[in-house]
């Protein structure tokens, strides 16, 4: 699949305000300034589409984006750090879990993970969730641009003996890395 275009369509608080788009969404998940935003504008070949920041925490709704007409990515706030609240949390954490539970589109949750960094109990807690509620998914190890290129493959194993999942690395720079993702995505669809 190649992919030609893509487009954010709405931000949404909770299930009840999510739109209807119609079409396989795979929902983004990983801790709090793990890339998220820069995986959706890496994959998609658009600079700035999603919007990234330095400060954990920053995305607060489900944003929406429509990629070829064929699918959705579905930016989630991140778990982990955040200057926010403990009851900001935890609706966040509500909000999240009814939309992950509950939106019939979703067709795999991918969860990023920073490769520069073992893996943190947030992330085998999620994982272990994902497995529990019988969710399809996936890893992505994030930020490989940022290590050594010897230290890719131990990782991603590594991360895949911790959590039981496939593993594919990401680096916003590398499209060798991004066509193995795209391929996934265009296998999950197909099926």
């Amino acid at each position: 699949m190649r992919i030609t275009k893509a487009k954010f369509i709405t931000s949404a608080p909770s299930l009840k305000e999510c739109p209807e788009l119609n079409l396989p969404e795979f929902a983004l998940i990983g801790r709090s300034n793990v890339g998220k935003s820069t995986f959706i504008n890496s994959i998609v070949n658009i600079r700035g589409l999603a919007k990234t920041s330095n400060t954990p925490g920053k995305t607060k709704l489900i944003n929406f984006f429509n990629v070829n007409d064929m699918f959705i990515f579905a930016d989630l706030p991140g778990y982990g750090y955040a200057k926010v609240s403990g009851s900001t949390r935890n609706q966040w954490q509500k909000s999240l879990e009814n939309y992950l539970l509950k939106r019939e589109a979703i067709v795999c949750l991918i969860q990023l993970i920073d490769s520069r960094h073992p893996v943190q109990e947030n992330d085998i807690q999620m994982a272990e969730w994902i497995k529990y509620n019988n969710l399809p998914s996936f890893i992505i190890a994030s930020k490989v641009d940022q290590i050594s290129k010897s230290q890719i493959n131990p990782i991603c194993k590594k991360f895949k003996e911790t959590l039981g999942l496939e593993v594919f690395p990401f680096c916003k720079s590398n499209n060798f890395y991004n066509q193995k993702i795209i391929g996934k995505i265009e296998e999950i669809i197909k099926k």
